[in-house]
């Protein structure tokens, strides 16, 4: 039974790629702002991670209620093996969300901030 080249160059393809890192919180929340327009609510989180490498940085809501939205700020580190620079580095991410909350708390790995919702 031949096995079709399609196949085959797929299952290379996924065999040789790295395994995807899973996305974790950063390591610190330096700075947030909270701000609410025509029922959307804009975040805006400076923060850091703890060495170079880290891609994609952004913001995950996890919880809601009529006075507090709760968000991680997450990032995916740098897979295994890869050579990074050993410093902490600044990361940002911006989020959109729609609905109406009067306050936003901000998760990292270390700490947490908590912001009051400019109108």
């Amino acid at each position: 039974m031949k096995f079709p080249v399609a196949l085959a160059i797929a299952c290379a393809l996924l065999c040789a790629s790295p395994v995807l890192a899973a996305e974790k919180r950063v390591l610190r929340i330096d700075s947030l702002i909270a701000s609410q327009k025509k029922g959307v609510i804009l975040l805006q989180a400076k923060g850091a991670v703890s060495s170079g490498g880290w891609t994609s940085p952004r913001l995950h809501v996890i919880r809601r209620d009529r006075r507090t939205l709760t968000v991680e700020f997450l990032a995916t580190p740098p897979p295994p093996g890869m050579t990074v620079i050993d410093a902490v580095v600044p990361v940002s991410a911006e989020a959109r969300v729609k609905g109406r909350t009067s306050s936003v708390q901000v998760l990292a790995d270390q700490n947490e901030i908590t912001s009051q919702v400019l109108r």
